[in-house]
């Protein structure tokens, strides 16, 4: 099948730094080489874009992956590759697995219009400009002159403006973006959202007048890998005695399940693989290939919980 028409985007965290929060027990046994993890980002982008991915999910705090996506989406000279990155992260790990603190979070205007001279290069590619997890705290969605500096890098290069969103509040997040507007002008028509089978709160709104009309793109479907079974996890052997069942019937592993029920049951524009590596990439884009039947996706339905349970667990995850 070809996966042109596929709801699978590739976002491209995993493959810009060596580490990042999952619930996988192996940390990196060999010593870190640069080069080849650059080697092996772009054979991952390589092979996404043979199999019909064109939307691709970046960050400066992402390590090296917005330069990756500059050089390699500078090589291709036609014009369906969509790039979407996001300001706020500054990633400082300097691609150590010994590292403390991997990331700096800023929403400060001078944040914005430093990690913008980087993000300009992905033009003509760049169609998509977000603030990388937005939340009530830092303020950046009170911030006038950061919302009038977005307005107008929207209205100079014709971007989509976003937002990515996290925390057991993205609901709350996602309804006071939504409304907001410069000079009468709504500002965002993208938003980043966490939906997966545990947390499946993003249902209360995703139909109502707010968001509307807006494009949903959905990160986190395999929950930082939590969707497979795992000893530390036992309370979920329900959801991973179905996502198993639910693996035999359609022929596919149980990722392409996870992101199969992400793209059937709630109206997203794309759901996000955030394969590593070759072999994960292709499993996961197994999910275009197949569609739930109704009951399915009922059966998975019943299986969320509580938000805020599922951030808190999250939050324990490490980074391998």
């Amino acid at each position: 099948m070809d996966t042109m028409d596929g709801k699978i985007g590739l976002g491209t965290a995993a493959i810009g730094r060596p580490l990042y929060i999952n619930v996988n027990n192996n940390n990196h046994k060999k010593e870190f080489s640069y080069m080849d993890f650059v080697r092996d980002g772009r054979a991952v982008l390589d092979l996404a874009y043979q199999h019909g991915v064109r939307y691709f999910d970046t960050a400066p705090g992402y390590g090296m992956a917005e330069q990756l996506l500059v050089d390699w989406s500078s090589a291709k000279k036609e014009g369906t590759i969509q790039v979407a990155t996001k300001w706020g992260y500054t990633y400082v790990a300097d691609y150590s697995p010994q590292a403390v603190q991997h990331e700096i979070k800023e929403h400060s205007l001078a944040k914005l219009n430093e990690q913008w001279e980087t993000s300009i290069k992905l033009l003509p590619h760049l169609s998509t400009y977000q603030i990388h997890s937005a939340t009530l705290e830092t303020g950046v969605l009170d911030n006038e002159k950061i919302l009038n500096r977005l307005a107008e890098l929207k209205d100079t290069h014709s971007l989509t403006l976003g937002i990515s969103s996290t925390g057991a509040n993205q609901v709350e997040v996602l309804t006071k973006a939504s409304k907001l507007n410069v000079n009468g002008v709504e500002l965002f028509d993208l938003f980043q959202v966490t939906y997966n089978v545990f947390d499946q709160s993003l249902q209360s709104i995703v139909m109502n007048d707010s968001l509307r009309g807006k494009r949903l793109v959905i990160k986190e479907a395999l929950a930082n890998g939590r969707v497979f079974p795992n000893d530390k996890y036992s309370h979920y052997e329900a959801v991973y005695n179905r996502l198993s069942e639910l693996s035999v019937k359609y022929k596919v592993g149980m990722d392409a399940i996870a992101l199969r029920f992400c793209i059937d049951s709630i109206p997203s524009y794309l759901v996000l693989s955030g394969a590593s590596n070759e072999q994960h990439l292709i499993s996961n884009l197994k999910a275009n290939d197949i569609a739930l039947e109704e009951d399915d996706i009922n059966s998975l339905k019943e299986l969320s919980i509580d938000p805020i349970h599922y951030w808190y667990e999250r939050k324990k995850l490490d980074w391998n």
